[in-house]
């Protein structure tokens, strides 16, 4: 397996080159024919994956512990009651501890600069399972089943509509990066990050990709491929929720909204899902969605990841 990416860290889209993400693309669009044939695919075997958790995750957990045993290894699972970070000890200290005892780490956090110091101290790839910034291993498992569905990606529109969170952060710069044009419908005072933004611009630019960040659904959803959506209130920001059920009422992905887009529209959610906020049952279940597969192909993705990073 030709391989520039092994012993290197996924902590943002941007860690991949354009070419570099179509590899774990096509990796995993193998790996997933391989696992549906009963083809054995031992790419990491006898290594083993510490899975660092602050925050619990029912897809996260399974699709990584899954995923690395599929490759032939094991997975640790590690809450933050199982590490020292708790009771005092540093980051960099924790690191470099578990940087001797395993092959990789995947961190769902907080913080984003937890996932940095991680992969600056532990001295063994780190993957970004989710930060406050970017969650990349859920987008790659996006493009992957919009590229299934649809055949290909540059060239698509895909809007996403809700609150400008790490997904959508992470969704910016990988529409950016394979030639997804990609509007943002947010409500006042919810924006993606204008420096995120201004990162996925200029990626665009190079891929004939055109990101557009807007408030009205409707400037957004016309000419949809793809239309997305995430909770209203991630974990962590339940303070907020009152406020932001308000303020996002109008930004539900409901039958009169997927109509706008047209009959060949496909509605994806990274899960889990609020449904009768951001998404009623009647889409979530509908002929549109692809939701499901989409949560399936984390499997894949992150398979593919591990494997580039890990092996050898």
């Amino acid at each position: 397996m030709s391989n520039g990416l092994k012993g290197r860290s996924l902590l943002s889209m941007t860690d991949l080159s354009r070419e570099e993400l179509h590899q774990v693309l096509d990796l995993a669009t193998l790996l997933k024919f391989q696992q549906k044939v009963g083809q054995p695919h031992h790419l990491l075997a006898g290594k083993t994956l510490g899975m660092i958790f602050e925050k619990p995750s029912t897809r996260t957990r399974v699709s990584f512990e899954a995923g690395i045993y599929q490759l032939g290894g094991m997975g640790l699972y590690l809450s933050r009651n199982d590490l020292q970070l708790g009771r005092g000890e540093t980051i960099g200290d924790t690191a470099r501890t578990l940087g001797r005892f395993v092959d990789i780490i995947m961190a769902r956090v907080f913080a984003h600069k937890t996932v940095e110091d991680l992969a600056k101290y532990s001295g063994v790839p780190v993957i970004n399972g989710l930060s406050e910034r970017e969650h990349p291993c859920q987008i790659l498992g996006d493009l992957l089943t919009i590229k299934e569905k649809k055949g290909k990606l540059e060239g698509l529109n895909l809007c996403f509509i809700g609150d400008g969170n790490n997904v959508c952060h992470s969704l910016l710069l990988g529409c950016a990066m394979t030639g997804i044009n990609m509007s943002v419908a947010h409500p006042a005072g919810y924006a993606p990050l204008p420096a995120i933004v201004d990162e996925a611009q200029k990626i665009g630019e190079e891929n004939n990709a055109v990101i557009k960040v807007v408030e009205q659904v409707v400037d957004a959803v016309g000419d949809a491929d793809v239309i997305y959506t995430d909770v209203w209130v991630s974990m962590g920001q339940e303070e907020n929720a009152e406020d932001k059920q308000k303020k996002f009422s109008k930004y539900q992905v409901n039958k009169n909204l997927v109509k706008l887009a047209g009959p060949k529209v496909i509605v994806m959610h990274c899960l889990p899902a609020h449904r009768g906020e951001e998404i009623t049952d009647e889409v979530m279940d509908g002929p549109h969605s692809v939701v499901f597969d989409q949560a399936e192909n984390r499997l894949h993705a992150q398979k593919a990841v591990m494997a580039l990073l890990g092996a050898g």
